[in-house]
C-alpha cells in the first residue's frame, strides 16, 4: 500500500479491479472467491503483489468480507489493565519492560486495578484485558488471585486475561500441569485468553529476538485446548472476524484495513501501555462514538460486540455521541491502491 498510488481506489469496484489484474493473480483471486483453498505457492504469490494486482487483492478481500459477514464493523468497549511493567524476559524489540529498580517500574496493587475496572464498567465496558510483564519474584498464585478478586466483585464482566507466556510462567511458578492451571484460572473467573506473546512462530528467529520466551510448541500447547476441533467447525471456510489494531496502525491505517477485508475495529482500550512504550503515538483511548463515526465514514454500519463477537447493539442511525476524531485522522482519503 503505497502513498504514490491514485487516491481514487475507493471508487473502483472489485470486478473492475479484478479485470485489471495480471492473469495469474486474477486466477488466484477468482479461486478464492469461489471458496476454494489456495496452496502455499498461491498464497506466496498474493503476498508479493504490487500495483494493479494489489488493488485487485484489496478489493476482492473486501468483497469476500461482504459476502461472509456483511457490512457491519464491530467493536468492543473494553479496558486494558497492564498490572506491571517489570519483566525478566528481555525481548530485543520491547520498549515496555523495566527492571525492578528502574525509576519508572510499577506493579499496581489489586485495589488500584479494581478501581480501574470499576471505572471501565461505569463507562460501559464489557471486558477488561489483563496482561503484564514477568517479574522474577512473582507469586505463582498471583494470576489466579487477581482474577478472583475482580470476578468476585464484578462477576458479569468478561475477563480476557494473560498471554500464553504468562500462563506458561504461572505453570512454572505453581508446579501445576497446564491443564490443571487453566482449569484453576477458569474457576476463578477467566473468560478467554488473548493470543499474544507469539510475535514470530519460528524458534530460530525467536531465539535471536526473545531468547527467554516460551518455544513455539509451548505457545501452541497453551492456545490449543479444543481449538483443533473448533477450527474445523468454525474456520473451515474462512476466519469470519478479522480485527485491526488502531493503536498500532493509527485510525487511517485501521480504516484502510477495514476496507480491505477486516471487519472489527478492536476496542476502546481506555489505556494502553505496551504499544505506547514501543513508540506508537496514535493514542491509547478512543470513545465508542468516535469509533462509530469513523465506521460510518467508510459507509459501513457500526455494532458493539462482546468478547465472543456476539452483537450487543447495532447502531443503524447516528446519535449525538458520534464525532470524528479529526485531530487524529491524518488524511481520510489516504491512497492504498493504484490508478489505471
Amino acid at each position: 500500500m503505497t502513498k504514490a498510488m491514485d487516491p481514487r481506489w475507493r471508487e473502483v469496484s472489485w470486478r473492475q479491479a479484478l479485470s485489471h489484474a495480471t492473469p495469474a493473480v486474477a486466477r488466484l483471486l477468482e479461486k478464492s472467491l469461489e471458496g476454494r483453498e489456495l496452496d502455499f505457492d498461491g498464497g506466496l504469490a498474493l503476498a508479493t503483489v504490487k500495483g494493479s494486482d494489489l488493488l485487485a487483492l484489496v478489493k476482492v478481500a473486501d468483497e469476500m468480507r461482504r459476502q461472509k459477514v456483511g457490512d457491519r464493523i464491530t467493536y468492543v468497549v473494553n479496558r486494558n489493565l497492564n498490572f506491571t511493567n517489570i519483566c525478566i524476559v528481555g525481548c530485543a524489540f520491547c520498549g515496555f519492560s523495566r527492571g525492578p529498580k528502574a525509576k519508572d517500574a510499577y506493579f499496581h496493587s489489586t485495589e488500584t486495578l479494581l478501581a480501574k475496572t470499576r471505572e471501565a464498567l461505569a463507562l460501559g465496558a464489557t471486558e477488561v484485558c489483563i496482561q503484564g510483564g514477568l517479574p522474577r519474584d512473582l507469586n505463582g498464585n498471583y494470576y489466579a488471585e487477581l482474577l478472583g478478586a475482580i470476578h468476585s466483585q464484578l462477576p458479569h464482566l468478561h475477563l480476557h486475561a494473560y498471554s500464553p507466556m504468562e500462563i506458561s510462567y504461572g505453570v512454572e511458578k505453581t508446579g501445576l500441569s497446564l491443564r490443571d492451571y487453566l482449569i484453576r484460572l477458569k474457576e476463578v473467573g477467566l473468560g478467554s485468553i488473548p493470543g499474544t506473546a507469539a510475535e514470530i512462530l519460528d524458534d530460530d528467529v525467536r531465539g535471536d529476538l526473545s531468547p527467554n520466551k516460551l518455544k513455539v510448541s509451548r505457545w501452541i500447547d497453551v492456545i490449543t485446548l479444543i481449538v483443533h476441533a473448533l477450527a474445523r467447525i468454525l474456520l473451515n471456510d474462512h476466519i469470519p472476524n478479522l480485527q485491526v489494531s488502531w493503536v498500532k496502525l493509527g485510525f487511517d491505517g485501521a480504516l484502510a484495513c477495514l476496507e480491505a477485508g477486516a471487519n472489527d475495529f478492536s476496542g476502546t482500550l481506555m489505556e494502553e501501555s505496551i504499544s505506547k512504550a514501543a513508540g506508537a503515538d496514535f493514542g491509547e483511548s478512543v470513545l465508542p462514538g468516535e469509533l462509530r463515526a469513523m465506521i460510518r465514514s467508510i459507509g459501513r454500519v457500526p455494532a458493539e460486540r462482546d468478547t465472543a463477537y456476539g452483537i450487543r447493539r447495532v447502531f443503524a442511525e447516528a446519535d449525538a455521541d458520534e464525532r470524528l476524531p479529526v485531530e487524529r485522522l491524518a488524511a481520510r482519503h489516504a491512497p492504498i491502491g493504484v490508478g489505471y
